[in-house]
């Protein structure tokens, strides 16, 4: 196909046909030509789908590297933090950049876990096109359901990507009906694999109408269409063309009248409905294997649009000068790094930039291959390089070289915490620059979050999962020397009364000079659940003058906040009825004490009674784990309140349900193993419910 104008794919020029056994290089429609607008390409896709193989591979076929590593002997250029490797896993977004036939591409390969996908929200509004990784796996369907629906949804420009076609057990005429409930968009069938003894051999490209051999680790070799396989090509081919028919009416009464479209009238339109997000087509291959990498590759250069539709897509087409924050990164030695994608004009070396409020200049520019970083010249619109030291500059951010303040165009909102562990320091000398560390981990990753818990007596840290917290400790450790240790967070129990009493309360002490004198009697009883803690006063005569019934109320609630059973007490109506006072000895703090004493003397009178927190609860999951869902809550101690289709998302659940704090800890773990790692949940606190018996006696105890 030919260039574009205005970002959007030029008309397709017909390929020279090719001998039997050319390579699938040796095009004449693919010699390199004048250097394009750079593209950058998001590889996304279900955990383990191979994105990060598939990453060397298009490395590999492009140029970039002499030889592909791979991601079980940990060689390859992506996944290379020792976390990354450590879990053997991805577990934060691989940049990569590479030159193909005079087209450049930037890659950026994200996290697959759930738990990570927080690297998504930033990157994904910039790019221009996602390539979405899928194996043929029915329990894979929610999570590609999951990544397809948020594409469409920010109308990012995409294809399926089939791999590990080497390991295919259904035909793939079976497997696009089985994906296509994840996708909005019609998927388009792309490729017919050909199959010799129950192994995939070769492909057919539906557009070209031709056959291709494949090879290990090279391009694959075109060949004759095999004569058992013509039925086939004609029935899938025309299924293709119904489809894109369905956005072209001039095509479409071609099919009706039997008349073959021309071929360059096919890529067109794909590359036209592939722009416009109307249709998603679909790929085969083995990265592993380096099958369809070639095909892929002529693909994007051909098909996947430029920076322009981008820079349209995020309402900047009129911006002279933008580019968006897609990733921060922080090393001990090189400063902060953050990766920009250049939406319009240019950025070097020097620059002042501007973001929401702070302006920067830019100390240099960098190309980025893995965790390699090589210094470059001026970034033009297209490119994704990484800036130096924007220390201002956050992710997410939309950054411009004008003088007045950018625009932002994605806003990013970091997902609600799932898992929260306590986390102490093994040296305590560390709690001086443990917070500047945690603020450059936040900045890194926007999903990490400290609080302090349980009235500040505790550092929460939060995020998606065990894994994602067990990979920010270890970069707590390696980055910045910081060894913590975590520990299950401690719940927010609280106690209240169950009748009431009237106390006194004296304290009277005599050493020499002014004495201590303070008396009062406290009417003391229970409220009912949610009222909070009253005090109030009926005092008659001035038995207790009225300067000194503020340090009473606050002896009061001194007592209160660690009641008979340790905990903070709630729903408790305190009066202030009578008292006597001593014209010389008596003072703020004597009632301050006897006004303490008096609480501590009456509330263990007055049947307290532990109160546990109990928190709203709405789980999302397909529909087929919600008696899973469902069971789990149950034993839980939970309340299921009902459950209802979830809106706008076919196939899922919603269970709405109250379940104690203290049952969940880990909930995230159990859900996810229940719902092929897709099951998640919001939560917030609903209200307090009494704990008796057992589990009552374990949790003071405990304490």
């Amino acid at each position: 196909m030919g260039d574009r104008v205005n970002g959007r794919p030029g008309r397709a020029v017909a390929e020279p046909a090719r001998k039997p056994g050319a390579s699938e290089t040796t095009s004449g429609i693919d010699k390199p030509a004048q250097r394009r607008s750079a593209r950058c390409v998001a590889l996304v896709g279900p955990f383990l789908a191979g994105k990060t193989t598939l990453l060397e591979a298009l490395l590999v076929r492009s140029g970039a590297i002499k030889r592909g590593g791979s991601v079980e002997a940990k060689s390859a250029v992506g996944d290379t933090s020792p976390e990354a490797r450590g879990h053997s896993m991805s577990v934060e977004m691989n940049i990569a950049d590479c030159d193909y036939l005079g087209d450049h591409f930037t890659f950026l390969d994200l996290p697959g876990s759930i738990e990570f996908q927080a690297e998504s929200m930033a990157a994904l509004p910039a790019v221009d096109l996602a390539v979405v990784v899928c194996d043929p796996d029915p329990r894979r369907v929610p999570a590609l359901q999951m990544i397809l629906k948020s594409l469409a949804e920010q109308k990012i420009p995409h294809v399926l990507f089939l791999n590990k076609i080497d390991s295919f057990a259904t035909p793939v005429r079976e497997i696009l009906p089985m994906l296509q409930p994840a996708s909005t968009r019609p998927l388009i069938l792309r490729q017919v694999p050909i199959w010799t003894d129950g192994v995939a051999t070769g492909f057919i490209d539906l557009a070209l109408q031709r056959a291709f051999n494949y090879r290990t680790n090279a391009p694959s070799e075109s060949m004759e269409l095999p004569e058992t396989m013509r039925a086939r090509e004609a029935e899938a081919r025309f299924q293709m063309l119904e489809r894109i028919a369905d956005f072209d009416d001039a095509l479409m009464e071609q099919l009706l009248n039997d008349l073959p479209p021309q071929r360059e009238q096919v890529f067109d339109d794909l590359a036209r409905e592939l722009a416009d997000g109307l249709i998603c087509p679909v790929l085969l291959g083995s990265a592993l294997n380096g099958n369809g990498i070639v095909r892929l590759l002529k693909v994007l250069r051909h098909e996947a649009p430029f920076v322009e539709l981008a820079r349209q897509r995020l309402g900047l087409q009129d911006a002279t000068s933008a580019a968006q924050i897609v990733k921060t990164l922080h090393s001990a030695h090189g400063g902060k790094v953050s990766v920009a994608r250049i939406l319009a004009g240019s950025i070097g070396e020097g620059t002042i930039v501007r973001g929401v409020d702070a302006e920067q200049r830019v100390a240099g520019v960098v190309s980025l291959l893995g965790e390699q970083q090589h210094k470059r010249g001026v970034a033009i619109a297209g490119e994704t390089v990484g800036l130096a030291r924007l220390d201002s500059i956050v992710t997410g951010e939309t950054i411009g070289a004008g003088k007045s303040a950018m625009r932002q165009v994605a806003t990013l909102v970091p997902p609600e915490p799932v898992f929260g562990l306590a986390i102490e320091l093994a040296n305590r000398n560390d709690d001086v620059k443990l917070s500047a560390a945690i603020a450059k981990l936040i900045e890194e990753d926007p999903a990490v979050r400290l609080e302090h818990g349980v009235a500040g007596q505790q550092m929460v840290l939060w995020g998606q999962g065990e894994m994602h917290l067990r990979v920010t400790i270890e970069r707590l450790k390696r980055k910045f020397g910081i060894d913590a240790r975590t520990k299950p967070r401690r719940v927010s129990y609280k106690e209240t009364i169950r009748k009431g009493t009237e106390i006194r309360g004296r304290h009277k002490k005599q050493s020499g000079g002014h004495g201590q004198y303070g008396d009062v009697v406290l009417d003391i009883k229970p409220l009912p659940r949610g009222s909070g803690v009253t005090f109030g006063e009926k005092i008659h005569g001035g038995t207790v003058p009225k300067q000194f019934i503020a340090s009473v109320e606050i002896g009061v609630k001194d007592y209160l906040h660690n009641g008979p059973l340790g905990y903070p007490v709630v729903d408790v109506a305190v009066t202030l009825l009578d008292g006597s006072y001593h014209a010389v000895d008596s003072s703020d703090m004597a009632f301050r004490q006897a006004g303490r004493l008096a609480m501590s003397e009456g509330l263990p009178q007055c049947q307290p009674i532990l109160l546990e927190p109990v928190m709203a609860v709405s789980v999302a999951a397909p529909s087929e784990a919600t008696a899973r869902v469902n069971a789990i809550i149950s034993q839980r101690r939970g309340q299921i309140l009902g459950f209802d289709a979830r809106s706008d998302w076919p196939g899922w659940d919603t269970v709405e349900a109250h379940i104690p704090e203290n049952e969940m800890a880990d909930l995230i773990v159990e859900l996810r193993s229940a719902t092929a790692g897709v099951g998640t949940f919001s939560a917030k606190f609903h209200h307090l419910s009494e704990l008796n018996g057992k589990l009552a006696d374990q949790v003071l105890a405990a304490r």
